[in-house]
């Protein structure tokens, strides 16, 4: 039994402290053996449920994520401190003059009257802290482990800013038909299918800024839209869908439409 005081009600530096005694000899053989890199995907996951929690508008279950998603954080804060390379302080003490760095508007003398000022002042702050001299630079600077369609389009709104850009819809219309024709034909051909792949979903995301559509946001409908059909497709079907052939299938699914 580890020297640890029950309690009430808990904080931040108890939490702190149960990570530290479940890392040390004696503690929990999982997380003794987990690393920065073994526990990676969990940070994801974590973030992804919270984000669930929030779209649901469930506070209940949004206050146990986001409890996860600090455990995450003080997981490889304390990894990193048994490694000599920083503490959960340096964490906090790098997020506070962050903020404070990135807000001059509230905590200087440049002034901000609305959320697209607020932004703009944040993003130049941002590209001098990081010595971003070119818009490339603040480009490479986008998290590759985004999800790609979220990348697409942080990295087309970047070059947006810089100019690089259409007017209007239409242009940017004409390229998804461009790249869809492109994608055809490297199929027909069996040739750069994946290459005219991405960049039909480059052109597709480029569509949705113009028409206010997060294209992340977008898929996600869709996905969701697609199991409400396919759950009416197996009702529907009474039985097995591998032993119907196509025309009933596509049959099954137009009745599916039109319940959901």
């Amino acid at each position: 039994m580890v020297d640890f005081q029950m309690a009430k009600d808990y904080h931040i530096d108890d939490l702190i402290q149960i990570m530290e005694l479940l890392r040390a000899p004696g503690g929990c053989p999982w997380d003794r053996a987990q690393t920065h890199q073994s526990i990676r995907a969990n940070m994801l996951e974590e973030a992804y449920e919270a984000a669930d929690a929030i779209d649901s508008m469930d506070m209940d279950n949004l206050k146990e994520e986001l409890g996860d998603v600090l455990l995450q954080v003080v997981f490889h804060a304390r990894m990193a401190q048994e490694a000599g390379a920083f503490t959960f302080d340096d964490v906090v003490d790098g997020i506070c003059k962050k903020l404070v760095y990135r807000h001059p508007h509230v905590f200087g003398t440049a002034s901000a009257g609305d959320p697209e000022g607020a932004l703009s002042a944040w993003d130049a702050q941002k590209r001098a802290e990081k010595g971003q001299r070119t818009t490339a630079d603040a480009m490479d600077s986008v998290a590759r482990a985004l999800p790609a369609l979220t990348r697409a389009a942080k990295l087309q709104g970047k070059a947006a800013k810089a100019g690089f850009d259409w007017r209007d819809i239409s242009p940017a219309m004409d390229k998804l038909s461009e790249e869809l024709e492109e994608f055809q034909a490297a199929v027909r051909e069996d040739s750069n299918v994946e290459e005219e792949l991405g960049d039909l979903l480059f052109a597709a995301v480029k569509v949705g800024r113009f028409a206010g559509v997060d294209g992340e946001t977008a898929l996600q409908k869709a996905c969701e839209k697609f199991i409400r059909r396919f759950r009416a497709v197996e009702r529907l079907a009474e039985g097995p869908l591998d032993g119907l052939d196509v025309p009933a299938l596509e049959a099954l699914w137009r009745r599916a439409k039109e319940e959901a």
